[in-house]
């Protein structure tokens, strides 16, 4: 933490998964308490082992959102937009949740880089124009405006952070290697991005701290590789078999639209502004510092392969 702000404010987080908690952490360790978001009391009772207090409600279901604990509050805002559609529906229940009275004094959100579409393998930075392509990218750029046009309404400051494929304990494509499916040749194969979650994290109490209103952040550990590099090196890490590897032509037949979205959609992303307004100091500045840390969390019974490509 910065020596001007050891102890960060009390803090609200929606869509308090594996990346909220690492964030609730840091939070604690400043001195600040936290409440997350959560739809049941099978997800309060998870929360609450990590000591964040659980605040039950639905950002499907604007009538349960009913007193949010916003006021003067940090809100890290991590919480996906729903499935279909260009509209993040999700986002906007919760703008309209937020009494005038009970204000939080900044909303940090992570979006995705997506927003940015197709760039042919170009560098991105955060002046690089949107270019939504999917309607999942959609949905993102749209809760960016919803809540930067809400933000500067009520005066609150809003900072966004465009996000990364993420890995590390409990994000890595397991069950992707163990079914075999195949991946893109390597010399086929564009360039991707990651950042590890740890240091994503780390970022989003950065920009929770430093961040001033309407900054935008691209988040990444600046060192792109290849999908196919990534899936080769996850399956050594595990020791299993690597994959078989395809040509474009039949990846278009075989594989969903998601994983091509990845495959298609390229750019490389500058992570300069981050690096020098935010202060961030990476712990994994690339994929094999990275994976070398998630052998070493292997034994935390809190973190489980999921099976995530990432972002």
């Amino acid at each position: 933490m910065s020596d001007e702000s050891k102890i960060l404010k009390p803090a609200l987080i929606l869509g308090c998964g594996d990346i909220g908690v690492r964030v609730a952490r840091l939070v604690q360790a400043s001195g600040g308490d936290v409440a997350g978001l959560v739809r049941e009391e099978t997800g309060a009772e998870r929360l609450q082992r990590f000591k964040v207090q659980p605040v039950i409600g639905n950002l499907d279901f604007p009538e349960t959102l009913v007193d949010l604990p916003t006021r003067n509050r940090l809100v890290f805002y991590f919480a996906p937009p729903p499935g279909g559609g260009p509209f993040d529906s999700r986002m906007r229940n919760f703008c309209q949740a937020v009494d005038p009275g009970q204000l939080p004094s900044k909303v940090v959100y992570i979006s995705t880089s997506g927003v940015y579409g197709d760039c042919g393998g170009e560098w991105v930075t955060e002046a690089t124009p949107l270019n939504p392509q999917t309607s999942r990218a959609q949905r993102r750029a749209d809760a960016e405006a919803v809540l930067l046009a809400w933000g500067k309404e009520h005066q609150v400051s809003v900072v966004l952070l465009r996000v990364t494929g993420i890995y590390g304990p409990g994000r890595l494509p397991l069950a992707r290697i163990q079914q075999g499916h195949p991946i893109l040749c390597e010399q086929e194969s564009p360039p991707t991005n990651r950042i590890h979650a740890d240091d994503l994290a780390e970022v989003c109490v950065k920009a929770a701290e430093k961040a001033v209103d309407g900054d935008i952040f691209n988040v990444s550990d600046g060192c792109p590789g290849t999908m196919t590099q990534y899936f080769n090196a996850v399956s050594d890490l595990l020791g299993l078999p690597r994959l078989s590897q395809i040509d474009m032509a039949e990846a278009k037949q075989v594989m969903n639209p998601m994983m091509l979205s990845y495959l298609t959609e390229t750019r490389r992303m500058d992570n300069s502004k981050m690096i020098e307004k935010l202060d961030v100091v990476l712990r994994y500045p690339d994929l094999e510092s990275g994976l070398q840390n998630v052998i070493a969390q292997l034994d935390d019974p809190n973190m489980g392969y999921l099976g995530s490509i990432g972002h």
